[in-house]
């Protein structure tokens, strides 16, 4: 059965004490939210284990947003697997646009680090996405198709979360259309052995334009940047109606 997951993506932002600030503001409303929708928040890694901490007993889950493929070793700057467990943490992004295109990503160390979560017991949350020149080419559904087939060589789809974040929408205000979102989750699930796998989307997703968003036979949440960063914008999409 698919889950109904939002999950907020922190990327750079809030040091220990605003993360514990957002955190318990966040909570002190968080009861009338109805149960039947996972609650994620994927933070920088500095405040990991204060989050794990304030959120013990809670109904809202941990994410990271990256981890290495192997246990240790000499890998500077990158996190793994146990450490991350160690930390409470049980959902990690895998592939996000900005590490893709910033930090020299390819679809085959996401392979890596996929299998890698789903070794150590995490649930990855992969994103697949096109850019703006992409698009207008007419590539995107190639282009998507390719990322899936290389990125999900020999992962497990029963623990899965796949966000489709179209990269032209990251942080622009530009909205992909929830029907042509919906049109590319619904290609996304096609490509897939196990046709429950979650699959969200992402990309200027804010509280004006969650409940069409959801409201999308095939979108089962959302995965969000900057409207997770505050208190109130991040009660009001976990609060979607649909």
């Amino acid at each position: 059965m698919r889950k109904v997951i939002i999950a907020g993506n922190w990327k750079m932002y809030k040091t220990r004490a605003d993360a514990l600030d957002m955190l318990q503001n966040f909570l002190n409303h968080l009861e009338p939210i109805p149960e039947d929708r996972e609650i994620v928040i994927c933070a920088p890694f500095t405040a990991l284990e204060t989050l794990s901490s304030a959120l013990h007993g809670t109904r809202v889950r941990l994410g990271a947003q990256n981890i290495h493929w192997e246990a240790e070793g000499a890998y500077t700057g990158e996190i793994s697997g146990p450490m991350l467990v160690d930390l409470g943490v049980r959902y990690v992004i895998v592939g996000h646009s900005e590490r893709r295109q910033y930090f020299g990503e390819t679809d085959a160390t996401v392979n890596l680090r996929l299998r890698a979560a789903q070794r150590f017991g995490l649930t990855p949350i992969l994103c697949v996405g096109e850019s703006k020149q992409q698009r207008d080419a007419g590539e995107t559904e190639d282009l998507i198709c390719g990322q899936l087939k290389e990125d999900l060589q020999e992962v497990d789809q029963t623990n899965l979360v796949i966000a489709y974040e179209p990269i032209w929408a990251i942080g622009t205000g530009e909205t992909c259309e929830a029907v042509e979102a919906n049109r590319i989750i619904k290609l996304i699930r096609s490509q897939l052995t196990n046709p429950d796998v979650s699959i969200l989307y992402g990309g200027s997703v804010k509280p004006n334009n969650i409940d069409e968003i959801i409201a999308q036979p095939e979108i089962d949440g959302a995965l969000v940047g900057g409207a997770s960063l505050a208190p109130g914008d991040f009660l009001r999409l976990v609060d979607f109606q649909s």
